[in-house]
């Protein structure tokens, strides 16, 4: 994985650009989270989707009962049974996401300068002169000369399939606004995205509150995707209410950035949030065209700095459709491998795409390819900086272990965990070589019945660069003597040969702890 990392810094042999990539066990570091649902819901996509390299399924519930999302879900146990696959579960709230209701499904075409209607009045019909909406004060929010963009699941860009609005009158609780483009909106349900206005409703809804508190409890979410988070007090607000719900309160949250307010708090959501997701769909509407590289690169250097993973959606809209991304989109991917996301979320491609396993694999393939000119040195040198002196211990071990795995070439980097915060921190310094991480179960107790923690740390870190989790038998401790180390470690490495990773002869740094000290120790693989 590490051996033939050319640097776009350095000249690079035009030729050697079309030599076949090797495949390898594990096909990127930067990990794909999947969107399931009408086109990626059988037991057979799921498989299909888990082989091509997506680490998370991500259940959106802007649409959809639970019940659907149950019978899904039970569908990716399946999967994750047969194809032994570890898969994480991320719950996407609705928020207060505005939509259009059209409860008849059909087709609406609106013409280039005609007249639409927004009514808070669900009553009535959706049609070319009226669109019923799911929220009573937007007529409050807005003013004459305001943009308001609507389509489908989440605004494409694409101008036959959304729509753009300017407000030209408010008429009591209606909304009179100018069609800037003609379109037809198909479906039964469309996003409504009022470009830069506040909208006053509560980022965690009572209907979110109720979805979670069923739903995610009983399948012990491992993500919960904040949508619209605008405030750093949306997200202690959430984890106050995940930590009243059983076993959720190790649950993580990513915020969901996708307005300006979102944008103008990042620094304080950052802080509180485990990770965040650069909803690229509604913020590309909120930012001008010429900022959005500009919020990327700003927004996943902060993550990475803070060793926080970072996702970035709306990557290959048109494989929706199609079997092969634009070259913009290709370019695209690459480029947020590059800008430093740790993974990119599907969502219309694999929720109603035509190709949802053929999507996964392609884009894992382009991350690959962009893994392999990603300017680790650089990188290292600049996040050692960032961190700065005197380090903290832990931070100290990490970036050891990176800088000796770099210098011996190993092939591996094993770390025993049990919080999973040292192979975070690890990865944190993207290292070039896969990271397993072994997650050491612990005992727990809530005087009524013995539990063990782990499974919930191994899967979160199925969503970082890099990091590759598996559960260790639960009678090896973390922290122990040498000898119950030795045969975990023997685990682990026979894990890393029987997939392809290890090899005789191959150095392999690994991170433990051995009593009150961590160890750094590098290891010479015989036959």
């Amino acid at each position: 994985m590490h051996s033939n990392h050319l640097l776009l810094e350095e000249p690079i042999r035009m030729a050697s650009i079309l030599e076949p990539s090797k495949s390898t066990f594990f096909p990127a570091m930067t990990k794909i989270v999947g969107t399931l649902g009408p086109k990626s819901r059988s037991v057979e996509v799921i498989s299909g989707c888990l082989k091509a390299g997506m680490s998370v399924a991500r259940f959106d519930f802007s649409w959809g009962d639970p019940e659907y999302h149950q019978q899904t879900l039970e569908n990716l146990k399946a999967a994750v049974k047969t194809t032994k696959k570890l898969c994480a579960v991320m719950l996407d709230t609705v928020g207060p996401e505005l939509q259009v209701v059209n409860k008849s499904g059909n087709p609406i075409s609106l013409q280039a300068d005609g007249f639409v209607i927004l009514t808070p009045d669900q009553e009535q019909e959706a049609s070319s002169e009226v669109l019923p909406i799911n929220f009573d004060g937007l007529s409050e929010s807005v003013k004459p000369g305001d943009t308001i963009f609507v389509g489908q699941y989440l605004f494409t860009g694409s101008e036959t399939t959304s729509v753009w609005l300017e407000v030209s009158e408010v008429k009591g609780n209606d909304v009179v606004c100018i069609t800037k483009n003609s379109a037809t909106l198909a479906g039964s349900l469309f996003t409504l995205h009022a470009s830069q206005i506040r909208i006053e409703l509560p980022t965690l809804s009572d209907k979110d509150k109720e979805v979670i508190s069923a739903w995610g409890v009983q399948n012990k979410i491992d993500f919960l995707s904040l949508s619209y988070t605008r405030h750093a007090e949306d997200v202690r607000h959430a984890r106050e209410y995940l930590s009243k719900l059983g076993d959720l309160y190790q649950t993580q949250i990513f915020a969901k950035i996708e307005n300006i307010e979102g944008l103008t708090h990042f620094d304080e959501i950052l802080r509180e949030a485990d990770g965040i997701i650069l909803s690229r769909g509604n913020l590309g509407i909120d930012l001008p065209p010429e900022k959005v590289f500009l919020f990327q690169k700003a927004a996943l250097y902060k993550c990475n700095m803070a060793g926080k993973p970072a996702v970035v959606t709306r990557v290959v809209d048109s494989m929706t459709d199609n079997l092969r991304p634009t070259r913009a989109e290709a370019t695209d991917v690459a480029n947020a491998v590059l800008d430093g996301s740790d993974a990119i979320l599907l969502g219309a491609e694999t929720l109603r795409g035509l190709y949802p396993v053929e999507t996964i694999s392609i884009v894992g393939r382009i991350c690959a390819e962009a893994e392999k000119v990603f300017n680790q040195d650089l990188y290292f040198k600049k996040t050692v900086k960032y961190v700065g002196e005197p380090m903290t211990h832990l931070e100290s071990i990490a970036s050891s272990a990176v800088r000796a795995a770099i210098k011996v070439k190993a092939s591996v980097i094993i770390c025993f965990t049990s919080s999973g915060r040292a192979a975070r921190l690890i990865a944190k310094y993207r290292p070039t070589m896969p990271v397993l991480s072994v997650v050491i179960p612990r005992l727990k107790t809530n005087q009524l019945k013995w539990s063990f923690s782990g499974a919930f740390e191994a899967r979160q870190s199925l969503i970082v660069r890099g990091l590759f989790p598996m559960l260790a038998d639960p009678r090896h401790p973390a922290e122990s003597t040498s000898a119950t180390n030795e045969s975990i470690l023997k685990v682990a490495l026979d894990h890393g040969k029987a997939s392809g990773v290890i090899k005789s002869h191959d150095r392999v740094v690994v991170c433990q702890k051995v009593g009150d000290a961590s160890v750094v120790k590098i290891i010479e693989l015989e036959d």
